[in-house]
């Protein structure tokens, strides 16, 4: 790899400051070795990382069916509000009174999504979805504790959850007891033993990984809430019932949701996020702080669980998803869940040769099991992900669920075309039918093609030094 190190050339600039008017000082603290910074011109620069952009793959750029995570478009009028100087200029110090249209873009953010939830409180604090986990078992921990129930050490995790999901619960200081599944749903009677004076909650996906709607969420919160326990929703795949269901009206006590995946705000590599948290009315007071209602900041509570991180959260990312908000209104966001329920249910029967992991309706994702196709042409999902790569198309999630053996989970979500659908199905279709070791070398059209998995996870090479080839 090339780098920009590389590239360096002695007394070449891409700046030149201005003569300065600041009288020389010689500073006490000084490097012992020169400043090792690369020189280039302006050109060399801009080319460079032009480049490396190039070989970067982006939802702009292609289809990026990456099943349980929405990777859909995300609408250019989001950045243009959010790059607005009255946001980006603001700092989290600032005197409440000098920040009221913040304020505002919070509490109208917090009012819409009570409504499409149903929950009665919002917060934007966590910074993601898995933080907006822990939130959420750190407030039920600290729920019980205060009723006196410190007996509660148990949260039910179905077995086809996010790995998040167990780990979340873990870290908030619970035991985790894994209910399994049957025919894609959570196993009511499995759960029905599971469940006593212990049970602090269970973590429910809804729709499940599966891209299944839990037809029996109302027993299931009956279960839990008859036993003196809370039901969680994990709010990832709430792109699919937006508009249709509120997780608040079928028996949901918490639910945690992502910002900047349902409501449209780019992510991946490490951010930005939002895992915004919406609470019960039993649940306000233990809601991290701070925490906007009605234009002002609610700052202190007694029974907070104090704060999740700095200040607000991530402020534009709320931004974002309230520019989304109003862009679409009610019928726009019921809109975009029908057309991802259409687009994944499309594209399913456009394919020829592949198995549903369970044969039942499903939503705005589906789950293929690779397994028998495997034993008769030797073709794993790994084949058919790298595939994909030569046909400009990003993978769909492989291997998950844990509990559908050769599993590649496909989430086409609303903002793709028909055209771009029936591309994507000639490409799995094709792939079905070509030559097995030959699919096992593919990509060939990237720059890195197939590489040793097992290698590369446990040796991984984290930097390029500046004498390597």
């Amino acid at each position: 790899m090339t780098t920009i190190f590389h590239k360096s050339s002695p007394g070449r600039k891409a700046f030149h400051l201005p003569a300065s008017e600041v009288k020389e000082t010689t500073l006490s603290f000084q490097r012992q070795s020169k400043l090792n910074l690369p020189q280039l011109s302006e050109i060399d620069v801009v080319r460079h990382y032009t480049n490396l952009s190039k070989n970067i793959y982006s939802i702009d750029q292609g289809f990026y069916p990456l099943g349980s995570c929405t990777m859909k478009y995300n609408p250019k009028v989001n950045e243009d509000i959010a790059a607005l100087r009255g946001f980006t200029q603001l700092h989290p110090l600032q005197p409440i009174e000098s920040v009221e249209g913040a304020l505002e873009v919070m509490s109208l953010a917090n009012d819409l999504l009570k409504e499409v939830t149903g929950m009665d409180q919002m917060t934007f604090q966590p910074a993601a979805g898995a933080q907006g986990e822990l939130s959420a078992m750190l407030m039920i921990k600290k729920y019980f504790e205060h009723r006196n129930e410190s007996q509660r050490t148990v949260v039910i995790v179905p077995d086809s959850a996010h790995g998040t999901n167990p780990a979340s619960a873990n870290m908030a200081g619970f035991k985790v007891k894994t209910v399994p599944s049957k025919d894609g749903y959570v196993d009511l009677e499995a759960l029905r033993t599971m469940v006593d004076e212990n049970t602090a909650a269970l973590m429910l996906t809804n729709p499940n990984t599966l891209g299944l709607f839990e037809k029996d969420v109302i027993e299931i919160s009956n279960i839990i809430h008859q036993n003196g326990g809370l039901l969680y929703c994990d709010g990832a795949n709430m792109n699919a019932i937006l508009g249709k269901v509120r997780p608040g009206d079928i028996g949901f006590d918490v639910i945690h949701l992502n910002l900047h995946k349902t409501f449209s705000t780019p992510h991946g590599g490490g951010g930005p996020g939002c895992g915004a948290v919406g609470v019960k009315k039993h649940l306000i007071d233990f809601l991290p702080l701070p925490y906007v209602k009605d234009n002002e900041m609610i700052e202190h509570h007694e029974l907070s669980i104090g704060s999740m991180k700095n200040f607000s959260g991530n402020f534009l990312v709320v931004v974002r998803a309230l520019t989304y908000l109003l862009s679409l209104g009610g019928n726009g966001l019921e809109k975009t869940s029908e057309l991802a329920v259409l687009n994944a249910n499309y594209l399913y029967s456009q394919l020829e040769g592949y198995d549903l992991a369970h044969d039942v309706p499903f939503l705005h994702e589906f789950v293929l099991s690779l397994s028998r196709i495997k034993k008769e042409k030797n073709i794993t999902a790994l084949d058919i992900s790298k595939g994909l790569i030569d046909y400009g198309i990003h993978p769909p999630t492989m291997y998950f669920p844990l509990s559908v053996p050769e599993a590649l989970m496909v989430e086409p979500t609303e903002t793709e075309s028909i055209e771009t659908l029936q591309y994507a199905a000639k490409a799995f279709n094709e792939l079905l039918n070509e030559d097995p070791q030959k699919l096992k070398n593919a990509p060939f059209t990237t720059k890195i093609t197939r590489v040793d998995e097992v290698k590369a996870a446990r040796q991984p090479l984290l930097s390029v030094h500046q004498d390597d080839d």
